[in-house]
């Protein structure tokens, strides 16, 4: 038969929480409000940081690349699914999902990154010294590009093995979004080579930046608690607060939706798939959601230059009222 996709199924039909009418109308509005936070938090996050040059730093370029990478990924999912309330078919092409998964996986780029941050934390604290050197312009910019290629390739990986499988009819999609565990469920072929790269996609995504963000903490917390003064260790652990607290989200939701028992009788399969999402939405919107929040709430120099930049827009306006 060859190896083309002699696949039946020309879309696919996401289930959501149709068999829950009762919650939909409540997570329409959650997940708008939201969506309309990530894109407004982020964003202001990426526009603050290319216009105050105070912020011309290694660690706000990293938290840029976080914030773009966090509008792109909700964007591939959530549009689709506030629109689906709005109709009676929840249906999403064969293509479109391909676009959807491809642009999940850039979440691989999302760990990198997080890692990235805690190496410059690393250096801040202990080498400050050389930290100018280590983290130059033509070191850090490399790591993000660096990050962002390889999520890419991941991406494309992942979802060439996905959406080659034939589907030979099946289409109901018991989730929100294209979500690759769910689409490989419709498959009617062998997956195992699927299983294997997202294995080791995973060893080389999650497991390898887990390890180095763990090891990068046991290097900084001992240096912060050799610092002799009180209020020195106070300063040097607000400086990496803001980013152990996103790690701490963002992989205690990966580590928690993964890591939980699963139910074996089939009274409780439904509880446990309605959780399952749950869970889902809030690892892909929740999380994205606070990471602006975080970073802007706690960090003196986001706060700042917000207000230096609102000052600055009231100052002209007022300028061309007087003119």
């Amino acid at each position: 038969m060859g190896k083309t996709n002699q696949s039946s199924v020309t879309e696919f039909v996401l289930l959501g929480l149709s068999g829950y009418p009762e919650l939909e109308a409540i997570y329409f509005v959650l997940v708008l409000f939201m969506y309309l936070v990530i894109l407004l938090g982020n964003g202001v996050i990426i526009i603050v940081n290319v216009c105050d040059s105070h912020l011309h730093t290694p660690m706000y370029f990293f938290l840029s690349n976080l914030s773009f990478l966090d509008i792109c990924y909700t964007s591939s999912s959530i549009p689709i699914f506030l629109s689906s309330f709005f109709t009676s078919r929840k249906t999403i092409s064969f293509s479109g999902c391909g676009v959807q998964m491809f642009l999940s996986f850039a979440m691989g780029a999302a760990e990198c990154v997080l890692s990235m941050m805690a190496f410059d934390r690393y250096v801040a604290i202990c080498n400050p010294l050389r930290y100018p050197i280590i983290m130059s312009k033509n070191s850090y910019v490399p790591m993000a590009a660096g990050s962002w290629i390889a999520g890419g390739v991941n991406s494309m990986l992942q979802t060439s093995l996905a959406m080659r499988l034939p589907f030979c009819g099946d289409n109901v999609i018991n989730h929100f979004t294209c979500e690759i565990l769910a689409v490989l469920k419709l498959a009617c072929a062998d997956i195992s080579i699927n299983v294997i790269s997202m294995v080791v996609a995973n060893m080389i995504f999650l497991v390898v930046p887990v390890l180095f963000i763990f090891i990068s903490y046991i290097f900084i917390l001992s240096t912060i608690l050799r610092i002799p003064s009180s209020e020195g260790r106070r300063k040097a652990f607000s400086t990496c607060s803001a980013h152990l607290t996103v790690v701490i989200i963002f992989y205690g939701t990966i580590l928690f939706m993964y890591a939980k028992p699963k139910a074996k009788d089939s009274s409780g399969a439904d509880k446990v798939q309605v959780t399952d999402k749950i869970i889902s939405l809030f690892y892909g919107v929740v999380t994205p959601m606070l990471n602006p929040l975080i970073y802007s709430l706690r960090n003196k120099g986001v706060k700042a230059a917000v207000k230096s930049i609102l000052c600055q827009k009231c100052f002209s306006r007022g300028k061309e009222m007087l003119l």
